[in-house]
């Protein structure tokens, strides 16, 4: 009997190679930094509060129609029309596995600019999938409030701590209408697992839509084509760093550019780099190369991100204003 073409039983040799070839480079990679880090969760003491009072920083939203405030990593305060919108908020100094009191994981380069108790009351949460880098329990927990809805892809509403006042999630590749916003989940290119053999939980990239803004934030993704027909687009959020060795996970800056100019954006966001050492990039090379990538249109279309400031984008013909005056592109 004649066997009927389909799928090979085993990868060819060259894929199966490339494959080992990257995971030794991840081992590798990761060998480099998660025992010292690991040690210094356990032995070391974490540092005391260095915030004395609460920042404003919702009333510092609030007035605009459209504006945009860069925490560190994947971390971003939105306004959009009438909602302040937190998106994958992690504001403590080390990410990892909670055990005991301490966190096990690597730690902050630079400080938050801000405590996460200055984010509770905000009218939404978005979380695009279920990493300890963009799902951090202890600052979800400090910034929760019965004021507040999450939105979360597919099966990891039972990793939302408990305090706010709806938990909602979203399959991919569906939308949903929030007091006056389409929030659209679209599938990036990355997987969303929490811990190694967890990898049935979703992860989504959020296009939002109001009547005069629309706000894309990619969250993690390698370069896709998924996002190809987005239109209308007044600021895109991609993350432009922790692709060495992980390239075939995260975008490298010229990816990240590439998919940003393909959707026809009036501005990008440049994110998810410079905080924690989760790769072998040098911390300053994602800003540089996308300095590069974008060539002329740099000091345009692309807002250069500054901890804890508050970029403000009105109209549809303005530039970004952020508000103590720092030229974006600069």
């Amino acid at each position: 009997m004649a066997k009927l073409p389909g799928k090979p039983r085993n990868p060819p040799l060259s894929q199966t190679g490339s494959r080992l070839n990257r995971a030794a480079r991840a081992f590798r990679s990761g060998f480099r930094r998660y025992p010292r880090a690991i040690y210094e969760s356990i032995w070391m003491k974490n540092d005391s509060d260095p915030f004395p009072h609460l920042p404003e920083v919702l009333q510092q939203l609030w007035p605009h129609d459209l504006a945009v405030m860069w925490l560190g990593h994947a971390s971003v305060m939105a306004q959009v029309h009438d909602l302040t919108i937190a998106v994958d908020p992690v504001l403590s100094d080390r990410i990892g596995m909670k055990i005991g009191r301490r966190t096990i994981g690597l730690p902050r380069i630079a400080p938050p600019p801000l405590p996460a108790e200055a984010l509770s009351g905000s009218d939404l949460v978005l979380i695009t999938h279920a990493h300890f880098d963009h799902l951090d329990r202890p600052t979800l927990q400090r910034m929760a409030s019965p004021n507040t809805r999450v939105i979360v892809p597919t099966r990891c509403k039972r990793l939302i701590p408990p305090g706010f006042g709806e938990v909602i999630e979203l399959a991919a590749d569906r939308a949903i209408e929030f007091d006056g916003l389409t929030i659209q989940s679209i599938s990036p290119a990355h997987w969303g697992a929490r811990k190694i053999f967890d990898r049935r939980r979703g992860v989504n990239a959020y296009l939002i839509r109001s009547d005069t803004q629309c706000v894309f934030f990619a969250g993690d993704t390698a370069h896709t084509e998924a996002f190809d027909s987005l239109t209308g687009v007044d600021l895109a959020v991609f993350g432009i760093g922790a692709y060495d060795p992980w390239e075939h996970m995260h975008a490298t800056p010229e990816q990240a550019w590439e998919m940003f100019d393909k959707i026809g954006a009036r501005f990008l966001l440049p994110i998810h780099h410079s905080t924690f050492e989760l790769s072998d990039e040098p911390t300053d090379e994602p800003m540089r190369r996308i300095r590069e990538s974008a060539g002329d249109d740099f000091e345009a279309r692309v807002i250069v991100p500054v901890l804890g400031e508050v970029v403000v984008v009105e109209t549809a013909e303005s530039d970004p204003v952020p508000v103590d005056n720092h030229t974006p592109g600069k």
